[in-house]
Parts: structure tokens; C-alpha cells; sequence
């Protein structure tokens, strides 16, 4: 009975510190993003302000962005600045989970995985740069020069918000291809030459999702599917120098993966 109980505690015990562990690293998680949402919550307005710049300097003169909820002038900055406050803790967000998967990892994996996750972060940013400077103003300049005659442009906030985030997520997302497929191939599910082969239904795919995952204009999905595109051939080329060991190498401080 005793012996039992022992081996019991031994199951039990890891599971409940590891639980444990999780629960600390999302509360500091939580805890970065909501420092970094008080230190710019005095600055709402303006990152609203910097945001909606490249459709106000195309709107018609004497216009303006317009709220049509009451509470929308408050809510709509709020959401701003909690999205920023994300991006901008997104370093620590990755650290903390590397931190918690990393005792587990081979230390041939934690040397690939430790520049995937920089350059995933990297990517990420330059997703929605990417969005901001070039996709914006050729998606803005289009849609406000399109209207008809007697319709004046005088978009919602809380609208224009929704449009802009979901933009950011989507370019964002994209820019990370590059890094699914050197996963792919590292993980030994496919090869450089066997993803080359399918470039035609990757092309087809891309052009597809950028119908999926933004407005309906050709523009915006243009530009989302033709980088995707690129960004795929990126991915294949730094594949070609991506192997999976035979043998993977156990960290000297690990034996074997924790969990």
C-alpha cells in the first residue's frame, strides 16, 4: 500500500508542478500586458489618432471620422490601446512560453527554435508595417475615390477599427510562412523539392485566403496574396538548409524531455 501511494505521489507530483508553473507565467503575462496598457492608456487618442491617419488624409475636406455609438469615442481608443499593448509585450509573451517548453526541448531543438521565434516575432511586426504603410493607403485611396457622387465619406470609428485590426492579424499571420514552412520541413512532414512541386496549388491557395481573410476588393488581396506568395518561396529556400537530426542530441541538463 505504501509503495503504491509512493508511486502516486511521483505520478502526481510533476503534473502539479508543472500546473503550477503555467499558472506563474500567464499571470506575469497578464501582468506585462496590463503595465504596458497603463503606461500608454494616457496616450489612447493619439495611437488611435496614428492609426487612423492614412484614411483621414484621404478623406474629402470638411470631412471627418464620425462615432455612432455613445459610448465609441471611449470604448473604440480602449481597444486601440489594449491591442498595442500586446504587440508591444509580445517579446515577453514568447519568452515566458519558451521558458515554460524549453526543459523539455533537445538542445538541437532549442538552437532551431530559439531564431524562429525572434523571427516570428520580427515577421510579425513587419506583417503590419507592411499593412500600414503600403496596404492602407492604396486600399483607402481606393475606396474614397470611388464614391458616388453626393456620397460623402465619413466612416465610423468603431468600423474603421474593426477593418484596420483585422488587416493588421491578417497581414501579420502571413508574414509568417516563411517560418511554417521551415517548421514543416524541419519536422520531416515534407522537403524543399516536394513543397516546390506544389508551388501552383500553394499560388492558387494564396489567392484564396486573401480572399478569405480580408475586405472584398481586389487590391487588398492582391497585395495579401502576392506576399504570401513571396514570403512561401522564402520559406522554401531557407528550408533547403533545414534538417532534422537522426539522433537528437539531449541537453546536458536533461536527460530526456520532461513532459
Amino acid at each position: 500500500m505504501t509503495a503504491h501511494n509512493n508511486h502516486s505521489d511521483d505520478v502526481e507530483q510533476p503534473l502539479v508542478a508543472h500546473l503550477i508553473e503555467l499558472r506563474d507565467r500567464l499571470l506575469r503575462a497578464i501582468l506585462a500586458v496590463l503595465v504596458v496598457f497603463l503606461c500608454l492608456f494616457y496616450f489612447a487618442n493619439d495611437i488611435y489618432t496614428f492609426v487612423a491617419q492614412p484614411l483621414q488624409k484621404f478623406l474629402p475636406d470638411g470631412t471627418s471620422m464620425i462615432a455612432t455609438q455613445v459610448a465609441s469615442p471611449f470604448l473604440t481608443p480602449f481597444k486601440m490601446t489594449l491591442f498595442t499593448s500586446v504587440l508591444l509585450a509580445l517579446p515577453f509573451l514568447l519568452y515566458q512560453l519558451w521558458s515554460f517548453v524549453a526543459p523539455a526541448l533537445y538542445r538541437n531543438e532549442k538552437r532551431l527554435l530559439v531564431p524562429l521565434l525572434v523571427s516570428s516575432v520580427l515577421l510579425f511586426y513587419f506583417g503590419m508595417a507592411f499593412a500600414y504603410f503600403v496596404v492602407f493607403p492604396l486600399v483607402f485611396g481606393f475606396f474614397t475615390s470611388v464614391a458616388p457622387e453626393g456620397v460623402t465619406v465619413m466612416t465610423d470609428m468603431g468600423s474603421y477599427l474593426d477593418f484596420v485590426l483585422k488587416l493588421f492579424f491578417a497581414f501579420g499571420c502571413a508574414f509568417e510562412i516563411p517560418i511554417a514552412t521551415v517548421l514543416l520541413i524541419w519536422s520531416g512532414a515534407t522537403d524543399a523539392h516536394k513543397l516546390g512541386k506544389k508551388r501552383p496549388y500553394v499560388v492558387v491557395s494564396c489567392f484564396i485566403l486573401g480572399m478569405l481573410l480580408t475586405p472584398p476588393d481586389i487590391i487588398s488581396q492582391s497585395l495579401l496574396a502576392l506576399p504570401m506568395w513571396v514570403l512561401f518561396e522564402v520559406g522554401i529556400f531557407f528550408g533547403r538548409f533545414v534538417k532534422k537530426p537522426a539522433e537528437p542530441e539531449v541537453d546536458a541538463d536533461h536527460e530526456s524531455p520532461s513532459y
